[in-house]
């Protein structure tokens, strides 16, 4: 029997335990992604580091794991996982932002939302290597790498990462940075949630206000002529400027406004780090295909968060995603054959990021850079086991479509399906980061959405 549900009542004498049954644990276990149940031993949920160092203590010495998590959005990669030995540590109540403009940098507590780091750097005139959604946690989108919509400019988030306060398996708190434990450093920025459990980010921020940024938005009948022109345009425009291209899939929701409510359509998203002549000048070839929407303008960069329309409440889905080598015409076709106009699937969209420019120059952590011109990543809504299963499908096809110009290799934060975790990563980097792990948690008490070295 469970050592938490029999005599040994050792987590239950901390206050932020919850048990089976308790009020308050099943919602404690929720994740962001709805179509994943998770029933772990326990969730703890911490308010101090005292907290983490204490639930890590009783949990470890009891030989129980460990699943750090603030959102849940990568929970469906843990999908099958027993946590019937595991405590669920849940993040979301230990939060908090403190911004230094003269040192331009931010302190980020370890369950603190990226909505909460843009706020309080703007009110600054600061900007940060956030990503597309404002409710994704801080902590678990850097230590998977960080794509932002920044990215081709200044690289991944993690390559922003100063410092990091972590709490490891034998519940020692550390500071980690360049000078403090640097191999352990090395191993954070892009090596996942495998080595403790991050109660402070310290991150450089970026010295602008405001960005030229915005959508083009198209009926999805113009799929193909859109989709062929941007992956041209992409071929040639500078590291300023970074962009994706969806085919999304709408159904009639009041709540959704008209221009989105039952539709179908594609859309051109991102920014360009420009001013606006120059930017004007770069967005020209696609504003001459004349999109029904255009709302590409000088914005505070606060709103940049709300250009990619994520879908703004926890949702049950499924996804797939791959890296791409390059997007020649025939990868669009295969693109436009599975998930354009006239095509019944059910997804919500089949995207494609345009990487390379700083996301692929190497830099000194274990995810170095991004293998790949472009990533993909399909998502259908999940709300059915039935649905669920057709989302594996019609995600899994517009993966598949793309086969024949995949790197086989994958982005941790995209991969939010079981894959095996040395697909992220370069083969030294990986072996590098087993002995790392080996360092720091012989014992493998911690539970990853991509294990490093075994769970």
């Amino acid at each position: 029997m469970n050592p938490i549900l029999s005599e040994n009542r050792a987590l239950r004498d901390i206050e932020t335990v919850l048990l089976p049954g308790d009020p308050g644990y099943d919602e404690a276990c929720l994740a962001w992604n709805l179509a994943v149940r998770q029933q772990p031993a326990a969730v703890a949920v911490p308010r101090t580091v005292a907290d983490v160092r204490a639930v890590v203590g009783a949990a470890a010495s009891r030989g129980m794991r460990i699943m750090p998590q603030s959102t849940g959005h990568a929970a469906s990669a843990l999908a099958g996982l027993p946590l019937d030995d595991v405590v669920l540590l849940r993040m979301h109540e230990f939060t908090g932002v403190e911004v230094d403009p003269v040192a331009r940098t931010a302190r980020v507590l370890g369950g603190t939302l990226w909505q909460d780091v843009v706020s309080e750097a703007a009110a600054h005139g600061l900007s940060v290597l956030h990503g597309s959604a404002g409710d994704v946690a801080v902590a678990g989108y850097v230590l998977g790498g960080g794509l932002s919509f920044y990215g081709r400019a200044h690289g991944l988030a993690a390559s922003s990462v100063r410092a990091i306060e972590i709490v490891t398996a034998d519940g020692e708190l550390l500071r980690v940075s360049a000078e403090q434990h640097p191999e352990l450093f090395w191993a954070l920025r892009g090596g996942g949630g495998n080595f403790g459990a991050v109660v402070a980010i310290e991150l450089d921020l970026l010295s602008f206000a405001d960005v030229f940024a915005g959508m083009l938005l198209w009926d999805l009948s113009h799929g193909p002529e859109v989709a062929h022109a941007w992956a041209d345009w992409t071929a040639s425009v500078p590291e300023s400027v970074t962009t994706s291209m969806r085919f999304m899939r709408f159904p009639p929701m009041p709540e959704l406004p008209p221009f989105l409510s039952g539709r179908e359509l594609v859309v051109i998203d991102g920014a360009i780090l420009e001013d606006d002549e120059r930017a004007a000048e770069l967005l020209a070839p696609l504003r001459a295909l004349e999109p029904e929407l255009d709302t590409f303008a000088r914005i505070p960069s606060a709103g940049l968060l709300a250009v990619h329309m994520d879908p703004p409440m926890p949702t049950p889905s499924v996804s797939n995603h791959s890296m791409l080598s390059g997007l020649p015409r025939e990868a669009v076709d295969a693109l436009i054959a599975v998930a354009g106009p006239g095509v019944e699937i059910p997804l919500m969209f089949a995207e494609l990021r345009h990487l390379g420019g700083a996301l692929a120059r190497p830099a000194d952590a274990a995810l170095a850079r991004l293998d790949g011109a472009h990533a993909l990543f399909a998502i259908a809504v999940a709300p059915t086991p039935e649905l669920l299963e057709l989302g594996r499908r019609s995600t899994g096809a517009v993966v598949e479509a793309l086969r024949p110009w995949s790197t086989a290799g994958n982005y941790s934060n995209f991969a939010e399906h079981p894959i095996d975790g040395a697909t992220l990563f370069e083969s030294e980097a990986w072996q590098r980061l087993v002995g790392v792990r080996d360092a720091y948690d012989p014992g493998r008490i911690w539970v990853a959405a991509h294990a490093v070295g075994g769970r």
